[in-house]
Formats: structure tokens, C-alpha cells, sequence
């Protein structure tokens, strides 16, 4: 890849596809390929294909996809299943056919099992069952990432699955019914300010744990991985350290300077225990992430209060 490859972005108006078309701005790439989904929709193949047809892309970086958080993924999983799937193998399929050689691919830590040794390796993939609230979604992007592997091994291409951990960040979705932990609780604690309420209630009992990258260090990940290696097998992409949830939330409560108390509904569920990714391949790889959870929660929420956000 060099600075004038034909880079079709997947989901740029997204939170991570966002992030790496900034990055790759930055780093001077200037044959950017992006469209909305009125302009393209990724779940007709036919509409794929004639798209890779017209605009040749040389490389793809695939950053669309259905995402949520436990109720969102409760709610919906049928669409979690079919959505995505449809995307994946439309674009993929697109891709190959039109003799892309370097994809990347964006999977989820949710694809590891739900019980396996911490911290994870992308070994323990498929080793045991997953987490069942959110199987479905867990399921396309396996089937995404195995994609990628096949066509490797077939055509001799070099077709990258990541497997990012929790990702927060500008632009991130804050409706409270599809969004991920942090962007929730930073709308929840953010009303609470604002209402000068004195307590908020969050789901679960704050006991599990997370490991939480900020989206433009993601970005930078992904970016390294294409250009600066050859890397085309599954790597994880995060921190390599956690906290509690309880700990996130009164986190999240210094960035908003939010006072009040922090309490947890024991009724709704936690998900999985604890979900680190063992991200020793990426270090050997020569990347490491930048950005500190505080700096990163302080940075997010500024985005917030400037409206840089989906509700």
C-alpha cells in the first residue's frame, strides 16, 4: 500500500470506520473511497458488486456492521445474525471477485468464548461456548474472520481479521437502548448532572471486567497492521489491562464532574465476567496503544458536549 492505493472504507460515518479515515488522512492517503448507506447498501450483494465493479478498490477496510450493547444484542439478535452476515459476504465476496489482495476485517472480542483463561489469545477462538447474550452477533463475525482465512488459504491473499476490545470515543452512539457501556453510562451520569439528580442507577452489579480502548488508537492499529506489516491472521487489538465496571463508572463520573453516588441494579444482567485480550502479537508487531483511560474519557466526553455524537 502507498499513498495513492484506491482505499474503499467500509462504515466511515461509524465510530471506528471514522476513526481510520481520519488516520489515514493524517497519514496522507489521498484516494479515499467512502459511501453513505443511501448511496451504497452493503446488504445487497448486487448493489456491492456493481459498486467494486465501477470503483476498482485496491484495498478495503470493512468497518460497517450492526453493533450493541447486552440489550441491544437481547433485543434484536435475529438482526445481529442477518445484518451482518449479509454485509460480510457481500463486501467480502465483492472484494475477492474484483481481485482486492490486502482487506481488513473488523471483528469483536465478543467472539472469544465466554468462559475461556484470561488474559484471551487469539488461539482460544472457538474453544469453547460463547456468551449467550450475545451468540448471534458472536457467530457473523466468526464466520467473517473465517471468511478471511479461507480465501487466504485458497487464493494466496492477504485478508486481515482484528479483533478490537470495548471501543469508546468521538462520535460514539448514545442511545441509551443500542450503545455500549461507556457511551451509556456517560449519558446517564452526564443527565444526572445536569438534573442534579443524586444518584445513578446502572445495570448489573459493577463486578465485571472490561479492558476499554479509545477508538483513535484503534484506528492507528489497523492502519500500522496494513501498511507497516504483513501480518494476515487474527490479531487482537487492545490495552492489555482492565477494570471493574464500577471502577469505569466512577471514571466516567471525575470526566463529567459528576458528585453524586454510583448504584447498581442487580436484577439486569452482567455478560461475561471478564473479557482482557492477550495482546502480545500486536506488541511483537511493534504497536502498542497511547491514549490513557482518563485522558481518553476526558477527550470523549468533550466530543460529547459538542454534539460529535449519535443518539
Amino acid at each position: 500500500m502507498n499513498q495513492n492505493t484506491r482505499i474503499f472504507i467500509a462504515g466511515h460515518r461509524g465510530l471506528v470506520g471514522g476513526a481510520i479515515y481520519r488516520n489515514l488522512q493524517k497519514r496522507g492517503f489521498n484516494n479515499l473511497i467512502v459511501k453513505t448507506h443511501a448511496e451504497l447498501d452493503l446488504e445487497d450483494a448486487a448493489q456491492v458488486n456493481d459498486f467494486f465493479k465501477q470503483e476498482r478498490p485496491e484495498s478495503v477496510i470493512l468497518a460497517a456492521a450492526k453493533v450493541g450493547g447486552i440489550h441491544a444484542n437481547s433485543t434484536f439478535p435475529a438482526d445481529f445474525i442477518l445484518k451482518n452476515i449479509a454485509i460480510q459476504s457481500a463486501v467480502i465476496n465483492a472484494a475477492l471477485n474484483y481481485d482486492v489482495d490486502r482487506f481488513l476485517f473488523l471483528g469483536s472480542s465478543c467472539i472469544y468464548p465466554r468462559e475461556c483463561p484470561q488474559p484471551i489469545k487469539e488461539s482460544y477462538l472457538l474453544t469453547s461456548p460463547l456468551e449467550s447474550t450475545n451468540e448471534p452477533y458472536a457467530i457473523a463475525k466468526i464466520a467473517g474472520l473465517k471468511m478471511c482465512e479461507a480465501i487466504n488459504r485458497q487464493y494466496g491473499k492477504h485478508y486481515l481479521a482484528v479483533m478490537p476490545t470495548n471501543l469508546y470515543g468521538p462520535g460514539d452512539n448514545y442511545n441509551l437502548v443500542t450503545s455500549h457501556v461507556i457511551p451509556a453510562v456517560m449519558r446517564k451520569i452526564h443527565e444526572a448532572k445536569i438534573n442534579n439528580a443524586p444518584s445513578v442507577m446502572l445495570w448489573g452489579t459493577g463486578t465485571p471486567r472490561r479492558e476499554f480502548l479509545y477508538v483513535d488508537d484503534m484506528a492507528d492499529a489497523c492502519v500500522y497492521l496494513l501498511t507497516q506489516t504483513n501480518e494476515c491472521g487474527l490479531t487482537n487489538i487492545g490495552t492489555g489491562t482492565d477494570i471493574t465496571i464500577q471502577e469505569l463508572a466512577l471514571a466516567i463520573a471525575k470526566a463529567v464532574g459528576y458528585a453524586g453516588n454510583i448504584e447498581f441494579d442487580h436484577i439486569h444482567p452482567d455478560g461475561t465476567p471478564q473479557k482482557l485480550l492477550d495482546v502480545s502479537k500486536l506488541h511483537n508487531l511493534g504497536w502498542q496503544a497511547k491514549v490513557s483511560l482518563e485522558d481518553g474519557l476526558k477527550r470523549t466526553y468533550e466530543a460529547f458536549l459538542k454534539g460529535e455524537n449519535r443518539m
